[in-house]
């Protein structure tokens, strides 16, 4: 089991699999307004100015799970990215979260993003994640028939000069595998 487990959370990681289903197609001002956080706290020694600078990317980064565009993407990340919990076979920089929500969007193509609450403090960006949709498209070797996917996540990423430039992430992925039935509940 723990090899079948490992080479899962790999296919997770990598999300590089072919789809029977297209992402659903949501346009970039949709998917920016779907992903506006619920709710949001931010340390108040930041200026007006210097939060709208902070937050912009953070907009375009969860608009950018919701419909994969690469536009939003280049909006939200720098150039030198660095994912500090790289999950193994997931490439480093600006490539792994593009390659990462081609995949999981192949699987999930209705995915939903919901901010549940933002923290804001210096150059620090905490948001409180919820993906949910239904399992319809191809996960490695499985096939969705519609199974309901609801899992959290919680990332904490820098900002420099507008741009995303570090992020730490931990999504509840044993939940997501058990969901579609790869890994038994």
């Amino acid at each position: 089991m723990k090899t079948s487990i490992r080479l899962s959370l790999a296919a997770l990681a990598t999300c590089a699999m072919p789809s029977i289903a297209a992402a659903a197609e949501v346009s970039d001002t949709d998917a920016l307004a779907m992903t506006r956080p619920q709710a949001i706290l931010v340390a108040g020694d930041i200026p007006k100015a210097r939060l709208r600078e902070i937050l912009k990317p953070i907009d375009a980064f969860y608009g950018f799970w919701v419909n994969g565009s690469l536009r939003l993407l280049d909006a939200a990340i720098s150039s030198n990215f660095i994912d500090h919990t790289l999950p193994p076979g997931r490439p480093q920089g600006p490539t792994g979260p593009a390659t990462a929500s081609k995949g999981f969007l192949a699987a999930v193509p209705g995915l939903k993003v919901t901010v549940v609450q933002r923290l804001v403090v210096a150059d620090r960006v905490v948001s409180q994640l919820r993906f949910t949709g239904q399992f319809t498209g191809r996960f490695g070797d499985h096939v969705g028939h519609g199974q309901t996917v609801d899992f959290i996540a919680t990332d904490i990423v820098e900002v420099a000069h507008g741009r995303i430039t570090d992020n730490w992430h931990l999504e509840d992925n044993l939940t997501f595998l058990q969901q579609i039935g790869v890994v038994p509940r």
